[in-house]
């Protein structure tokens, strides 16, 4: 199983972009799916997350900002990243919750993609 990860870039404060995480290989399903963030010297952290079922958590940071969504046909999560700020600058990487046979989950995590938002 691989997570491909895209759409991170350069963007001014207040702008938008659009993430997205493709998860490919051997799936018999996926579970939870979310977006975690690291920063330059700082822990990774959790951005959001969206189970199968589409119930979905936000870091305080950013509730109201971003908006977590999957496809479960094209086993694609997306984060919709709106009201950019300096501080969301970070490497942004997704992670799946993947069932590969019935009864076996393993977690999987995408290569990373880098959000820079800055004048």
């Amino acid at each position: 199983v691989q997570l491909q990860a895209s759409g991170g870039g350069l963007v001014q404060p207040g702008g938008s972009l659009r993430l997205s995480c493709a998860a490919t290989g051997s799936i018999f399903s996926i579970n939870a799916m979310a977006w975690y963030r690291q920063a330059p010297g700082k822990q990774r952290e959790l951005v959001a997350a969206i189970t199968s079922g589409g119930s979905t958590n936000y870091a305080d940071s950013v509730k109201g900002r971003f908006t977590i969504s999957r496809d479960n046909a094209k086993n694609t999560v997306y984060l919709q990243m709106n009201s950019l700020k300096p501080e969301d600058t970070a490497v942004y990487y997704c992670n799946a919750d993947v069932q590969v046979i019935a009864g076996i989950n393993l977690i999987y995590w995408g290569q990373g993609t880098l959000v820079t938002v800055s004048s």
